[in-house]
């Protein structure tokens, strides 16, 4: 049975958090429901530095000051597992991220794990401990927490500091040292980048397909949207579906009768069916040479598979097996190297590939590129 004890006080936290930054190494957790919610609903924090496991009451304490302190100390490694909404709970709640943190997912996709590998498979890798994980999917936000909940979240940072300890053995004579540092801070800032509701309209996936009137039509629909769930903390698609915005940007309806005929579902249109299309009025007015530009799918344009197939031949040539390709640079990944290098090859926003240590990778393809290209001319 694991030991922990349950900080439900201000003064409890204040202490808690002042013994952990004399350790130069903490583990973090959370847990949290996100069902219909835009944001994340907190329902614990777990923290192990050697002591006992605290399970932090996020219901209870009112004063996070020694908390937020504890996530910027320099002096303090903060440690998780598969953290990307761990840091977007930390930036919503506190403003604040681990800093400085090692996400050990990150680590063994580095040191031969199957990427993406749980923390089961971990703690039974290099613990011999199989875990309980049937309390992961119960209500965090329910009190009390059942024993069983509080012993599965405690095992979540009483093991994971462990793991942490030899993975880092590994990783200190590893050539991947750097890589998986400039990882983690990557993937950190990546979770914490704000979508500007002005541009909202682009996460919509058949937003390419749209011509510049429609796309301006969108563009109102989704900020609005967007600032909709922010405000009410409810997931885009629980307000209007993506669809049912892109068919009213195209089709234009004037009544809410017609929104039916659209696929919007009956209690959207009784909640939103005004708005929406006191909305598309506002966008009448915007001139059309005010409009979007017209957003182009790349995958469309002559030799897109040729080239990409190039950068993914050339890439495994370099790795050699000594990583997952995978893991250097997705299919997505590639996609946005060859629309960066079609569509202006802009310097203030340059793709992954040509960031922190994949930058090595992305300037050979970029070499390979503009040769197969000037060949082709």
């Amino acid at each position: 049975m694991i030991s922990y004890q349950i900080i439900q006080q201000d003064a409890q936290l204040k202490q808690l958090c002042e013994q952990a930054r004399h350790y130069s190494v903490v583990a973090l957790d959370t847990e949290f429901e996100r069902v219909r919610s835009y944001y994340a609903k907190l329902g614990l924090i777990q923290i192990y530095f050697g002591a006992d496991v605290a399970l932090i009451d996020p219901l209870t304490i009112t004063d996070w000051q020694p908390f937020i302190a504890l996530l910027a100390d320099a002096n303090v490694l903060k440690i998780l597992h598969a953290s990307g909404e761990d840091i977007e709970i930390f930036h919503q709640q506190f403003q604040q991220i681990p800093t400085p943190m090692l996400d050990t997912q990150i680590m063994a996709n580095f040191l031969g794990f199957p990427q993406s590998a749980g923390f089961a498979l971990l703690a039974q890798h290099y613990l011999q401990v199989e875990l309980d994980k049937k309390a992961s999917r119960t209500d965090w936000l329910k009190r009390p927490l059942s024993e069983r909940q509080l012993n599965y979240a405690a095992a979540d940072v009483y093991y994971l500091l462990p793991i942490y300890q030899k993975m880092a053995a590994a990783m200190a004579s590893s050539e991947w040292k750097t890589a998986i540092q400039q990882e983690c801070e990557l993937f950190a800032q990546k979770r914490c980048r704000q979508t500007s509701p002005e541009k909202a309209y682009l996460d919509i996936g058949n937003a390419w397909r749209l011509n510049r009137k429609a796309l301006n039509n969108l563009k109102f629909l989704a900020k609005w949207r967007f600032q909709e769930g922010i405000k009410r903390n409810i997931a885009l698609n629980f307000i209007v579906s993506s669809e049912g915005l892109v068919q009213m940007a195209i089709h234009e309806p004037v009544h809410t009768a017609q929104l039916l005929d659209l696929g919007l579902h009956p209690m959207e249109i009784k909640r939103y069916g005004k708005k929406l299309l006191l909305l598309l009025e506002q966008a009448k007015r915007v001139p059309p040479e005010q409009y979007p530009d017209l957003i182009e799918n790349i995958s469309e344009r002559p030799h897109y598979k040729k080239y990409l197939n190039l950068l993914h031949k050339e890439l495994k040539a370099m790795l050699q097996n000594k990583v997952p390709l995978q893991l250097v640079a997705s299919k997505k990944a590639l996609h946005q190297f060859l629309k960066w290098y079609w569509v202006g090859q802009s310097k203030q926003k340059l793709p992954d590939l040509l960031c922190g240590w994949r930058a090595v990778y992305g300037e050979k393809l970029l070499h390979s590129l503009k040769a197969a290209m000037e060949s082709e001319n």
